[in-house]
């Protein structure tokens, strides 16, 4: 069996092992098995799927902002454990942003908590690789917007930058 990983376009039929993945995947949240199958079909153009040996390892959600075309807000990024140390999730981004449906994206959103050491790290090497700066601000308080239910989340905005497209 080959360990060669294929990034691709998700569909529909990968909502459920996406599901299962970012089940896999703590801290995440997980989403219910509908909004990952939403994911796959409705924002299929700005997600990837990373597949090794039939089976999904990686993924991530993403879309572009409604208000700004130029943005492209990831909403999670899933790494198997069996698919990590080899530097899948900036690879994983970068597929996004070589594709033509983000041509015109210079910007890119996320949030962050504060003790997700391994999310830092990784919007901090794709800021670097993108040659741009990155930037970071409360943005969901844990009291006000999370009810104390969940960690306060960081606005990290990456950019702008040059999309070049290439492969």
């Amino acid at each position: 069996m080959s360990n060669t990983i294929e990034l691709r376009i998700p569909t529909l039929s990968d909502g459920m092992d996406v599901y299962r993945l970012v089940e896999r995947c703590p801290p995440l949240d997980a989403n219910s098995s509908y909004c990952n199958i939403l994911q796959c079909g409705h924002f299929a153009q700005t997600s990837v799927a990373a597949e090794m040996n039939g089976e999904i390892v990686g993924f991530i959600s993403a879309y572009k902002k409604p208000d700004q075309a130029n943005t492209l807000f990831i909403w999670q990024v899933a790494v198997d454990e069996k698919a990590r140390g080899q530097g899948l999730a900036s690879k994983m981004l970068l597929h996004i942003l070589q594709r033509p449906h983000c041509e015109s994206v210079n910007h890119l959103e996320t949030t962050i908590t504060e003790d997700n050491k391994g999310s830092w790290a990784l919007f901090e090497r794709l800021a670097k690789t993108l040659s741009t700066e990155l930037n970071s601000s409360i943005w969901l308080e844990k009291q006000k917007h999370f009810d104390g239910q969940h960690e306060s989340e960081a606005l990290v905005v990456i950019g702008p930058f040059t999309n070049t497209q290439e492969a």
